[in-house]
């Protein structure tokens, strides 16, 4: 269990996580215990446990995170809850981000993906991770907001900011520390987002994207949401919006620059539907993204390769017992999403980037790059379309060149490349003819 309160968070967040988590699972096998964040927990790697705890008996378990997450985010937020505030937040959530309305979004998408990639071409050395954020926050507001005025945007990405340095920090409270400041820059978030509220009611601006679903819903008793609720949500989707999108396309960029062969049929699958858009000046389309067979297994194969969620948290409600094993009530239980990921039993060589083997579905509850039941990310889709366009744009209009040698990994806690992979980029008909490109 570690050290007396600080258990061994230490070793979570400067360690492998894959090496942290197998390292335990080899010693003690698919269940044991730990204690991270001032936390007693209880740890679990396989699928049957997983759908255990997810699927077939979670009403035993509720959803749960450190008290030091849920005051960075809100404690609103519908990922902390259950039951029917849950399913209502859930419903509207998922409403805004239906199928229908990310493919009105497309467009939108395709036009920041390109804004964004002109500006990295001329060859200047380029933070991937870092330039990806900014994507997947300007992709997250436009998915809550619709437009928003350019000052409300620099003062959200600001304080977004210091809240995300904050979060994967030790929770000391003290004034200087990322922490305390992170809690500083939530506040402000606060009253950031209550102004455009506030705003928005009063001009009666109620258009079809979340922000607008959250202020004209009512629950089952008709009563609307209040002020907390909204800014607690909307700050929540944000969030998840930002980072582990980024952290997944950063990866993409980083597979498909080591395995030219791949890049190479990547490219002829995308060839094709840029010369269709070419002929009829168009941008890409939602419909357009189901033709994108192999660049979907790429995707699933980079979320299976680096589990951007290792672990989910729920909460015991009660005393559970597991094939022999108590579970205390009121313990943090994690099913160990990476730890799945990477057995051996469910992927063959499950070191080795292979997009081919999502050519035969996975078995149950061995792959959940989003989670899994009532509570999986209800963004996943949003999250594809994304995704998706910016492979098309870079593999068919850019070449990219990987700076440095390192092949290490940062986690913060999520896995990005070292240095968040500096690269350079150029429009492909401007590739420096000694380039050593992808």
């Amino acid at each position: 269990m570690g050290w007396p309160y600080i258990g061994e968070t230490l070793q979570l967040y400067s360690q492998n996580p894959n090496i942290f988590f197998a390292s335990k699972q080899k010693r003690y096998g698919d269940i044991f215990k730990t204690h991270i964040l001032g936390c007693p927990c209880v740890m679990l790697a396989s699928p049957e446990a997983a759908r255990f705890v997810l699927g077939t008996q979670s009403h035993l378990f509720k959803p749960t995170y450190p008290k030091s997450k849920e005051r960075l985010i809100g404690p609103s937020a519908m990922f902390f809850h259950q039951g029917s505030y849950h399913s209502h937040l859930r419903k509207l959530v998922r409403a805004a981000l239906s199928p229908d309305a990310i493919r009105k979004m497309a467009p939108q998408v395709d036009s920041l993906a390109l804004s964004m990639l002109d500006s990295w071409s001329g060859g200047c050395i380029m933070n991937t991770f870092h330039e990806l954020k900014k994507f997947s926050f300007e992709v997250g507001i436009l998915a809550v907001f619709g437009e928003l005025e350019d000052h409300y945007k620099e003062q959200l990405r600001k304080n977004y900011s210091m809240v995300d340095d904050g979060y994967n920090s030790y929770p000391t409270n003290i004034p200087g520390t990322p922490y305390r400041k992170a809690l500083l820059a939530r506040r402000r978030l606060g009253k950031i987002l209550a102004n455009i509220v506030l705003e928005r009611k009063e001009k009666r601006l109620f258009h079809v994207h979340l922000l607008g679903s959250m202020l004209n819903s009512k629950d089952e008793s008709r009563e609307a949401l209040n002020l907390e609720q909204v800014t607690d949500n909307i700050i929540g989707v944000l969030f998840a919006a930002q980072y582990t999108t980024a952290s997944v396309m950063t990866w993409i960029l980083k597979y498909l620059h080591d395995n030219g062969k791949l890049l190479e049929a990547l490219k002829a699958e995308q060839d094709g539907i840029q010369r269709s858009n070419q002929r009829e000046n168009r941008s890409i389309s939602w419909a357009q993204t189901s033709k994108m067979t192999l660049t979907k297994k790429v995707i699933q194969e980079t979320l299976r390769m680096e589990s951007i969620i290792s672990f989910t948290y729920r909460e015991a409600v009660t005393d559970v017992e597991y094939k022999g094993y108590l579970i205390p009530k009121g313990w943090k239980v994690m099913p160990l999403f990476r730890n799945i990921h990477h057995n051996l039993e469910y992927f063959t060589d499950p070191e080795k980037f292979d997009p081919s083997r999502f050519e035969v579905a996975p078995k149950s509850s061995t792959f959940m790059p989003f989670g899994s039941g009532t509570h999986s990310c209800p963004g996943s889709e949003l999250a594809k379309l994304e995704i998706l366009i910016l492979v098309h744009h870079l593999v068919t209009k850019f070449r990219w060149e990987v700076v440095g040698t390192e092949h290490g990994i940062q986690y913060r806690p999520f896995p990005v490349p070292m240095h968040g992979l500096p690269a350079r980029f150029w429009k492909e008909s401007t590739v420096p003819e000694k380039s050593g490109f992808s």
